[in-house]
């Protein structure tokens, strides 16, 4: 029993570093696309996300432009290892133990439904607008972490614990989200396929079957029926995870060893690459008067001020009311600093916002994603600020300490 709770603290560690190190390579990645949307480059940047690409098979096909293949192919892996880490975290890892649940999963559904109020509240009367709501309810769990990582060892693993169980639960909100509100007309046949599908991956899981290409080639077909069919194509990355197997007849584990093999594809390209893609606001005329539009300003709103409100309030009123205890190493400034470093909702949030406005056929007077930027910038900073003043300094041993005087 010791020894798998060990083994469970490294699996920990290592998923929470290269999710850090993941962070600040999609902040680079954002600087970098800010920097091509705001200079000359600009030009061959948008040229390069318009590029049309094609699969053709007889007279069925699939015509993208780069941009949506972006966020309809390559995301739908990102959801793929989301449903993947979603499995092993429900039935071995923190999600497991109802005792962990409770106090992420209090802060994950006040962290979704405030700023969701807030934003809603702002933009009621404007129909097209309110289609944004779920834009600020997305935590990005890499960021976060990334920006924990730049406070170093005072960071307890508890407070990274807890900030990956409510953004793992909060993925989950925005998963049933992306299915229930963000559709497009839905297509019967396709939708068909889709089910058929899933009935074939339950049959295939039932009979155990453990290959890994059986299961993806049938995935794929869902991929395709699904982006026919209206209903987003991403999902069809968490409904396959769903069905791979946990423990094989030999001992292995055909769902872990997916996860591990796409961890760092995912971490170090699918994210970097859709945040480049989607990250390049050009800032020329942008003031007050664009930022005080009710959408981006309840995008901002939401993340900078609901988040807050949603995940720090909820879990307070847990905490003293008895119901739930804080993390060990963890005071309520520290929780404070993290339900703000959850209004980072910069991957998730870019996302739903390209579902509520892609395809509205109007010719928008916003911009969605400098509420998102802004919001999550004001965030992540104060997020950091709050953590470093209440966070103990990490303490030297003595030889550390000789070192340090040397």
């Amino acid at each position: 029993m010791e020894n798998n709770s060990y083994n469970s603290l490294k699996d920990d560690q290592s998923f929470i570093s290269m999710e850090a190190l993941a962070g600040l390579l999609l902040m680079g990645a954002s600087v970098l696309a800010m920097l091509a949307a705001n200079s000359p480059l600009n030009e061959y940047y948008q040229g390069i996300l318009q590029l049309p690409f094609s699969i053709q098979l007889g007279e069925y096909g699939i015509a993208k432009p780069l941009l949506l293949w972006i966020n309809d192919g390559l995301m739908a892996v990102f959801f793929f290892m989301v449903g993947l880490e979603l499995k092993r975290e429900l039935l071995e890892g923190q999600l497991s133990k109802p005792a962990n649940i409770l106090l992420p999963a209090l802060g994950a559904i006040g962290g979704m439904l405030v700023p969701a109020t807030i934003y809603a509240a702002i933009n009621w009367q404007d129909p097209i607008a309110l289609k944004g709501w779920a834009i600020p309810a997305a935590t990005d769990i890499a960021f976060a972490l990334g920006i924990l990582a730049l406070l170093g060892p005072r960071v307890p693993l508890s407070l990274k614990i807890f900030l990956s169980s409510l953004a793992i639960i909060d993925d989950i909100g925005a998963i049933l989200i992306i299915a229930f509100f963000y559709t497009a007309k839905i297509s019967a046949t396709a939708l068909i396929i889709a089910a058929v599908c899933l009935v074939i991956l339950y049959a295939v899981n039932k009979s155990g079957v453990e290959s890994k290409s059986i299961y993806l080639s049938i995935g794929l077909v869902m991929w395709v029926a699904l982006l026919k069919s209206g209903v987003h194509a991403t999902l069809a990355g968490v409904l396959l995870a769903f069905f791979i197997p946990m423990t094989a007849k030999d001992g292995s584990s055909p769902a872990k060893d997916l996860e591990h093999d796409l961890h760092s594809a995912v971490a170090f390209f699918i994210l970097p690459v859709f945040a480049f893609a989607n990250a390049g606001l050009p800032l020329a005329g942008i003031g007050f008067e664009q930022l005080l539009h009710p959408v981006p300003l309840g995008i901002a709103l939401g993340l900078f001020v609901g988040k807050q409100l949603g995940i720090f309030g909820l879990c307070w009123l847990a905490v003293k009311s008895g119901l739930a205890k804080l993390p060990q190493g963890m005071n309520l400034w520290a929780l404070y600093g993290t339900a703000c470093l959850c209004g980072v909702g910069f991957t998730m949030s870019l996302f739903v916002g390209s579902l509520a406005f892609e395809e509205t056929g109007v010719n928008l007077l916003f911009d969605e994603r400098l509420g998102i930027i802004f919001g999550s910038l004001l965030s992540g900073l104060l997020g950091f600020f709050v953590l470093r003043r209440s966070l103990p300094s990490p303490k030297l041993d003595e030889s550390q300490l000789k070192a340090s005087k040397a």
